[in-house]
């Protein structure tokens, strides 16, 4: 199992998602966070004062600091997931700004995927709504260990805490059934920035964070450098010189755990045993490396190793052709039982079969649909596959990196679902079919 390690202090990095529905405010929440941490480089502030101005607007719209798309800003809303560097004194931050529009719902998979805290809004004069509860549901499957309500639009609700306490419980209440281990909310308004990076004068009847507060003090409780070792090849290095007439290396990303040179290794899926002889990183020879470092590994044995293979340290991955998944499927065209597939677990890709489509949530009820007919874009729900090779999975509760995987079509290499391996918290009990 993982183990949690805290990190604190300047030097420390919080990946972070938002997702809201369309109109929630999302766009100007970031906006209010970029601009009021002092992250807004002076001619993007310029450019944004002159685009509202000439839409005849007094202040500027902070929205259009995150919506780069000329057709995100012409529609006014989020369609692709944009990524945002910023930093405070106190911590470095990496945003994943998903879109809210529901047929854009499978892109807050990839921009969650690596987050550890989610930051969900909630309009406070619609409260929760369908799309806020599927936000919810792929934040637990995706494991999100922390997740913030967002309760944007309080100067439209008159700052009542009535409003915002009803919301905070009604979320609460769900997303704890669903399995998301942390939830904080705070009212805010991201227009007027009330509670975004300054405390509200407006409600005295809230003693929490803000958002940024929470952001730089929550802690960061996944530590890839925790895990076993898994080194998934990408290439494999014969330069065959007269320099290196003998140098076998394999060159890849470090996916989870610590390598130092002198620690026995076994090359998944076929189990032959070595030791780490060597470790190069850019180009010059380190006794240790660490995940997410992208090095260079030699091995002791002359062992066949090509890529997709996965070098790990104990305890290793379980060897199956027979997997089971929680999914979101992405894709327009349904996923069905019968299925062949391409399955894309870190650098390896093997043919597989779709044997069954178990169950399909309903987010909004989370009731289970046993045995559905298929899957549909944005649709959660649980496969069962087979491949036509052993895959070296890793449980997703255990590492997010081993224990995910794509589905690919073969035909035209289009990427249709996106799943997590082994159990998937309380989504999927077998005892539970209606809410």
């Amino acid at each position: 199992m993982t183990t949690t390690t805290v990190h604190t202090g300047p030097a420390s990095l919080l990946r972070f998602a938002t997702a809201g529905s369309v109109d929630d405010g999302k766009s100007t929440l970031v906006g209010r966070l970029l601009h009021d941490s002092k992250s807004v480089l002076a001619d993007q502030l310029e450019a944004v004062e002159r685009a509202s101005q000439s839409r005849g607007q007094n202040a500027p719209d902070l929205a259009l600091l995150t919506d780069g798309l000329r057709a995100e800003r012409e529609q006014g809303i989020t369609i692709d997931v944009a990524y945002r560097y910023f930093a405070t004194p106190r911590r470095r931050f990496i945003l994943a700004d998903t879109p809210g529009h529901v047929q854009y719902t499978r892109n807050m998979v990839t921009g969650a995927s690596t987050a550890e805290l989610a930051v969900v809004l909630v309009d406070a004069r619609n409260g929760v709504v369908e799309q806020t509860r599927r936000h919810a549901a792929v934040a637990a499957l995706l494991r999100v260990p922390h997740v913030v309500l967002a309760v944007n639009k309080m100067d439209l609700v008159d700052y009542a805490e009535p409003v915002f306490a009803a919301i905070a419980e009604e979320f609460t209440v769900y997303a704890s059934e669903l399995g998301v281990p942390e939830i904080t909310a705070i009212p805010i308004s991201a227009l007027a920035g009330d509670n975004v990076v300054e405390p509200s004068a407006q409600m005295d009847w809230y003693g929490g964070p803000t958002v940024l507060e929470h952001l730089e003090t929550v802690p960061v409780s996944h530590d890839l450098t925790a895990c076993p070792a898994r080194f998934p090849v990408q290439y494999v290095i014969r330069p065959q010189t007269a320099d290196h007439p003998d140098y076998r290396g394999y060159a890849g990303q470090l996916a989870s755990g610590v390598l130092r040179v002198g620690d026995p290794v076994t090359v998944l899926p076929s189990g032959r045993t070595s030791t780490v002889a060597a470790l190069d990183l850019l180009g010059e020879p380190v006794d240790i490396a660490w995940a997410p470092q992208s090095v260079t590994v030699l091995l002791a044995d002359d062992v066949d190793v090509s890529r997709g293979d996965l070098i790990a340290t104990d305890p290793l991955p379980a060897l199956t052709r027979d997997v089971e998944a929680a999914v979101c499927h992405l894709h327009e065209r349904p996923l069905l039982p019968g299925a062949k597939v391409l399955l894309k677990h870190t650098t390896r890709t093997v043919r597989a079969l779709v044997v069954e489509v178990s169950h399909r949530i309903d987010t909004d009820t989370l009731a289970a649909e046993l045995a559905p007919d298929g899957l549909v874009i944005n649709d959660i729900g649980r496969v069962v596959l087979r491949t036509a090779e052993p895959l070296a999975l890793d449980h997703y509760s255990d590492n997010r990196r081993t224990g995910s995987l794509l589905l690919i079509d073969p035909a035209d290499g289009t990427t249709l679902t996106a799943g997590m391996a082994g159990e998937a918290r309380r989504l999927f009990r077998g005892d539970r079919t209606d809410a």
